[in-house]
């Protein structure tokens, strides 16, 4: 956003689960009162509010106060957990903009204007052009004739300090039972791993390309497992989160599945892997059998299939920007 010519008021935290936020709290408390001064002082034509919800609602209440029109893009999880927030946000919001289609009625049911955008990564995925694996491989600086497996850690700091170990131990199989695969380690430009690495390559900011001539990927769960998904890449999902985040969710989220692809679908695609079962030699274990089980493999890829038609023709970003213009009245 920065490099897009956006003065920014305050950083945005790495901040993920319940424990992480509590020992942020300070942060966060000074980045709210940061941007409720922006808002009174700069008066804008339109607020657009992205995810965030705790934070976001609360922001939403000082500008629907102030009379200034609100977009939310991105919605909070409703459906999974605090289901009573649709109608605060009903409220508060003008209109919400949302990646999944069937978080429209949840918004429609409570009198708000919504609209299905896509997810922005069905906008990055689509980046990957018509190239085939060769192609990509051998501008990546692999084998072009040799497979590769993709494993993906994650983004945030608490995310790498977890599931680099795992990352770890899963390479090293890969490279002592599937010695003919190339391994690769896709991380997001701002992302350090923190680990000594062997017989791995990680890239930095090409995972777009990694997954696109993958021929199978350990992807933790998050943003990252639609972007697999997309590419049309099998994959096997794994997260592990701080004990008490994870018990305190499980209790509170009401949701089969935690991956996206699982939930877009309604059923069991892809494999999830959490908390102790997230461990290499089952992560190994999916693997082997997502390249060696045919009829397996071959279902997941259909499943994929409609999540790439799900996301088709869609730009998020665009239309985004349309409805900001829409609400600001220019």
């Amino acid at each position: 956003m920065e490099k897009e010519g956006v003065e920014l008021i305050s950083r945005i935290s790495s901040v993920i689960g319940f424990t992480e936020a509590v020992r942020h709290l300070g942060t966060l408390i000074k980045s709210y009162n940061a941007a409720k001064d922006a808002l009174i002082k700069k008066r804008p034509d339109v607020l657009v509010l992205i995810d965030y919800p705790d934070f976001n609602i609360a922001l939403a209440g000082k500008a629907k106060a102030a009379g200034i029109p609100v977009l939310y893009y991105v919605s909070p999880q409703v459906w999974a957990w605090r289901a009573g927030r649709v109608k605060k946000i009903a409220a508060l919001v003008d209109k919400i903009a949302v990646l999944f289609p069937f978080e429209v009625d949840y918004y429609k049911n409570a009198g708000l204007p919504c609209e299905f955008v896509g997810h922005p990564v069905a906008e990055i995925a689509a980046g990957a052009g018509n190239r085939t694996r060769q192609e990509l491989k051998q501008e990546l600086g692999l084998d072009p004739e040799r497979p590769v497996i993709s494993l993906l850690p994650g983004s945030r700091p608490a995310e790498i300090q977890r599931h680099m170990p795992v990352i770890r131990e899963v390479a090293a199989r890969i490279h002592s039972e599937l010695p003919g695969f190339q391994t690769v380690v896709p991380l997001a430009r701002t992302t350090e791993c923190g680990e000594d690495l062997k017989h791995v390559t990680v890239f930095i900011d090409r995972t777009r390309e990694a997954l696109a001539c993958s021929d199978a990927a350990a992807v933790a769960s998050g943003t990252a497992t639609l972007e697999t998904a997309l590419a049309g890449t099998p994959m096997v999902v794994f997260y592990k989160a701080s004990f008490f985040s994870f018990h305190l969710a499980r209790a509170m989220v009401k949701v089969r599945f935690v991956s996206l692809v699982n939930l877009l679908s309604g059923r069991e695609v892809v494999r999830e892997l959490l908390q102790e079962e997230a461990a290499p030699e089952r992560i190994f274990a999916e693997l082997r059998r997502i390249l060696t089980d045919r009829p397996y493999r071959d279902a997941m890829v259909s499943g994929l299939k409609k999540i790439q038609e799900m996301m088709q023709g869609k730009r998020p970003s665009v239309r985004v920007a349309e409805i900001a213009g829409e609400l600001a009245g220019w």
